[in-house]
């Protein structure tokens, strides 16, 4: 097994790729197209100005074909997470990891942080979608199987049994009917109650098709070296293989036939699994497979992070925010509104139209706190890049100039209400990941024009990513105040 760490955003040469990949240039080149098909790779022309950067704009990239040997591209992968390629396990850790080789439990954590983000969607990404179609991902159903086990157990099919003073729930109702009833001071008394057992076949053939793949499954996922990535227990519960239970044809058949009798949602996403599984056949290591977890944008997860642990207040009522001054003036009337929705849109209007738009600024996240009397608006923006901000060196991999302005422009869409709510300490903030361990203050943003018209300058911290997920796993906040903005 070929098993790899991938650096996020990092360029790599076509043979550095074949190196890490262990083949030859002859055979990298199908899987440098593999992957540039679904996203997952990208080209940029080979320069050293492209050589230092820590970012992948758009316009840079190039879609010329991939030929052996080519020394005039440079090869990024915008992708954080695990990625099975024809044979080869690709581990692609984010790119502010510059110190660890093989960050394995960094990149733990950070699988756990996916995991958490993508069960917003509750869907199974069973299948890879690009331009020309879709592939089978079958990585994703393997973790799912194991998953799912680990919260609901086996696939059950139960029988209620019907006893005669049974340890079971009380059937009142068949007892009221079915049973002898005498009265004794006016009260009924039964000497008889019907009780319901209920009752598991052990023998049940889903359930033993379930036990079969949760086993295959996890021995499949321990040759890829995955299962301890995700801190998932394998599973050993059969001896049985998949042609003990019948040709594909026929093992497809008895699923449509149970999917048509079945109306729990768990067993019917369950049985839509196995379905899946049994009808592509395909092994983690087949050479035209291509499988896959993660995320394309982890800016966006890095985001959903900031705003969860500094406990984002942007869809709170207005009536519900830590305010020092009790809801004033036109508010008052506003006090189901959002945070949000105080942000101002734009007008068009001419001699006989007037239109409001319906997009506008929004910050990434606000929060409001209070410090020893003291009532902070901090509008935060998580930023997920890893700039040069360092004495002696130039200036580069930093957000640019749209990010200052807007964040100019967040604070003046809420200064009416910063002020008729007498919130004295108004603050911008740029977060950004770091691997290191403590907070660092790395100081300021600014526009000079707009620092002249009373704007706070927008403070820069690095915060170490591993402090983030924790809080963010564990569903707890940060306290703002060790920003120290």
């Amino acid at each position: 097994m070929i098993s790899k760490f991938i650096m996020e955003q990092k360029r790599y040469t076509q043979k550095e790729l074949g190196r890490i990949l262990e083949c030859s240039e002859e055979n990298v080149v199908p899987i440098i197209r593999k992957l540039k098909e679904y996203g997952i790779l990208k080209a940029v022309k080979n320069s050293d100005v492209q050589k230092d950067m820590t970012e992948l704009v758009d316009e840079q990239v190039v879609t010329d074909d991939v030929t052996p040997g080519d020394t005039d591209y440079l090869y990024v992968f915008p992708f954080v997470g695990i990625i099975i390629v024809s044979g080869r396990v690709l581990k692609c850790y984010p790119k502010y990891l510059f110190s660890a080789k093989e960050p394995r439990v960094e990149l733990k954590q950070v699988l756990r942080v996916l995991e958490k983000y993508n069960s917003k969607e509750q869907i199974i990404r069973m299948y890879n979608g690009n331009d020309e179609g879709t592939s089978y991902n079958k990585l994703a159903l393997l973790l799912f199987f194991l998953e799912d086990y680990y919260e609901n157990g086996t696939y059950a099919n139960t029988h209620d049994i019907v006893e005669l003073n049974g340890n079971g729930e009380i059937l009142w109702d068949k007892t009221i009917n079915d049973s002898f009833m005498f009265l004794s001071n006016n009260r009924p008394y039964y000497t008889e109650l019907k009780t319901r057992m209920r009752t598991e076949n052990t023998l049940d053939y889903f359930k033993r098709l379930h036990e079969c793949i949760l086993t295959l499954a996890s021995k499949e996922l321990k040759q890829s070296d995955i299962l301890d990535l995700f801190d998932i227990m394998p599973v050993d519960i059969s001896d049985e293989a998949l042609d003990d239970f019948g040709e594909d044809d026929y093992i497809l058949y008895r699923i449509e036939q149970e999917l048509n009798v079945q109306f729990n949602t768990r067993k019917q996403i369950l049985l839509k699994a196995i379905y899946s599984y049994i009808s592509q056949r395909s092994g983690l290591y087949d050479v035209d497979s291509l499988s896959m977890f993660g995320t394309n944008h982890f800016n966006l997860v890095w985001e959903d992070v900031c705003a969860d642990v500094m406990d984002n207040k942007l869809q709170t009522p207005i009536s519900a925010l830590p305010l020092p001054v009790s809801l004033q003036g036109g508010y008052s009337s506003q006090s189901s509104m959002q945070l949000i929705d105080l942000i101002e849109r734009p007008i068009w209007e001419g001699e006989d139209f007037s239109h409001t738009a319906t997009d506008t600024l929004i910050p990434d996240l606000v929060s409001i706190y209070e410090t020893d009397r003291h009532y902070h608006f901090v509008i935060f923006d998580a930023k997920y890049y890893t700039p040069q901000l360092t004495a002696g060196k130039t200036l580069r991999g930093q957000p640019g100039i749209e990010s200052i302005t807007k964040q100019y422009l967040y604070q003046l869409a809420f200064k009416d209400f910063i002020e008729a709510h007498h919130i004295d300490i108004v603050s911008n903030c740029f977060l950004m990941p770091t691997e290191g361990d403590a907070i660092i203050s790395i100081g300021t943003a600014s526009l000079p024009m707009l620092d002249k018209i009373g704007l706070a300058k927008i403070a820069v911290r690095f915060l170490p990513a591993k402090m983030m997920y924790n809080h963010y796993v564990n569903g707890t906040k940060m306290d703002i105040s060790m920003l120290n903005i």
